[in-house]
């Protein structure tokens, strides 16, 4: 299918602006720092730490504001905001780049400011490699014109909005971002209050009765349909999460326990939840953030 794209009267620039948003980044920071090292400009948004991480940019040349965290879609909006330059390469502070990734970037004319591109990101839980599931073949969207596209503004799962199908690239995002297989489980846990804010931002109304069939289709989707009975045990909890993922949210709604309020209401006012059909998003699922 041949996508039509409207005429843009924007001067092309070459120059990428990687932005990283932190709090606590460890290890991973330089890590992710040093795989964008071509980029004109690395950028890292602090939300706190106190481990250091700034220091450890700064020592890795990189620049660093700060901004109290404002939920995940918005905290990379802001990043975006304060880039030198108009394309933007996102990454997290337990993501890096591989040499493929940085070869096809690299290679890349950037002059169509309506072209965002999508990653593979490979996840990791330990040194384990997630091959299945719902993150067997994931594909973000991570380098995009900010004059076309930018984050939505989505407290977590967030995603970058961008106005055509996004071209896929060669490489990969290496994402280290679980320790261990227990840590899967509680950032389900830790995202259900703000997920809960965005459900009750589009007006669904769960009903108790539900919640069985939907923990059933979520586990069924994520360890039967995406064979994620082939990562073994780690398959098994990655399909726990995502019954957690889809439930706790809701049954917190229920029990009037979500104490969403303000987020709540960022969410309900959010252009995310009324971006038309037309909007490009990651392949497979969002961004865990």
């Amino acid at each position: 299918m041949t996508i039509r794209r409207r005429a843009v009267a924007m001067k092309p620039s070459t120059a990428i602006t990687a932005v990283i948003i932190c709090r606590d980044g460890g290890v991973g920071l330089r890590a992710a720092l040093d795989s964008v090292a071509f980029c004109a400009e690395r950028l890292v948004l602090d939300s706190g730490s106190t481990d250091g991480s700034p220091d450890v940019a700064r020592a890795a040349g990189a620049r660093v504001e700060f901004q109290p965290f404002l939920g995940y879609g918005p905290q990379k909006r802001r990043a975006v905001a304060l880039a030198t330059h108009d394309w933007i390469l996102s990454l997290d502070a337990d993501e890096h780049l591989d040499a493929a990734a940085v070869a096809a970037i690299s290679g890349l004319p950037l002059d169509d400011p309506e072209v965002a591109y999508a990653l593979r990101r490979r996840t990791f839980v330990g040194r384990r490699e997630i091959h299945h599931g719902p993150w067997g073949g994931e594909r973000v969207v991570r380098l995009f014109n900010r004059r076309t596209a930018d984050f939505a503004l989505l407290p977590v799962h967030e995603q970058v909005r961008a106005p055509h199908v996004p071209v896929p690239l060669g490489g990969s995002i290496l994402h280290d971002s679980f320790p261990s297989i227990g840590d899967v489980l509680v950032r389900s846990v830790r995202y259900a209050r703000p997920k809960a804010a965005m459900i009750r931002a589009t007006g669904e109304r769960p009903r108790a009765w539900a919640l069985p069939g939907r923990a059933l289709g979520a586990f069924a989707k994520a360890y039967l349909l995406q064979s994620g009975w082939r990562d073994g045990t780690a398959g098994l909890v990655i399909a726990v999460a995502r019954v957690v993922d889809s439930v706790l949210p809701r049954a917190m709604i229920l029990l009037g326990e979500e104490d969403a309020g303000q987020d709540c209401r960022a969410a309900a006012n959010s252009p995310a939840m009324s971006a038309g059909s037309g909007a490009a998003r990651s392949s497979r699922t969002p961004d865990r953030g």
